[in-house]
C-alpha cells in the first residue's frame, strides 16, 4: 500500500455535488492498493499513520499523532498513486488491484483504523468520481509505502 498522508486544517470529499464527508484539524490520507498487499501491511500501516507525529505540541515541535490530538482522519482511494511513468507520457496502472481484490482491503484499512484511532475514519467513495478539498496546515505532506516500511 501507497499513501499520500496531508496533515490538514480541514478537508473534504465531493461526489456528484453532495459533500460525503468532512474533517476538521487532522490528516487526510489518499491510499493506493496493489495485489501484493495483505493484512501486514494494513495493520503496519494504520498503526504508522495513527502514531505519526506530525502534529505541534506547545513548543511548536511536531510531536504528537493525530491519536492525540483528538484529530480526524479522512481516508480516499487512489489508484493512481502506482501509477507507472517510465515509458512513454501516457501512466499505467498495471500494479494498482483491480476493486474486486482492492475493495476488501480497503474496507480492512477503515476498520483497522477506526480501532487504532478509537473513533470513526470518514472516507470517500471507491471507484467514485470525487472532488477532494482540503487546506495543507505547514505544509506537511508524507508519504509512505508498506512495502518498503518507509
Amino acid at each position: 500500500m501507497r499513501v499520500v498522508i496531508q496533515r490538514v486544517r480541514s478537508a473534504s470529499v465531493t461526489i456528484s455535488g453532495k459533500i460525503k464527508s468532512a474533517i476538521g484539524p487532522g490528516l487526510l490520507v489518499f491510499v493506493g492498493i496493489e495485489d501484493a498487499d495483505d493484512a501486514s501491511d494494513i495493520s503496519w500501516l494504520s498503526n504508522k499513520i495513527v502514531h505519526l507525529r506530525i502534529f505541534d505540541d506547545r513548543e511548536k515541535v511536531p510531536n504528537i499523532p493525530v491519536k492525540e490530538n483528538n484529530g480526524d482522519i479522512l481516508l480516499v482511494s487512489q489508484f493512481t498513486l502506482h501509477a507507472a511513468t517510465k515509458k512513454g507520457n501516457r501512466p499505467g496502472y498495471i500494479r494498482a488491484s483491480k476493486p474486486a481484490t482492492a475493495i476488501p482491503l480497503y474496507e480492512k484499512l477503515i476498520s483497522q483504523l477506526e480501532t487504532d484511532l478509537g473513533k470513526k475514519i470518514f472516507t470517500g467513495e471507491f471507484g467514485a468520481d470525487m472532488q477532494v478539498a482540503l487546506l495543507n496546515d505547514g505544509p506537511v505532506t508524507i508519504l509512505i509505502d508498506s512495502k518498503a516500511r518507509e
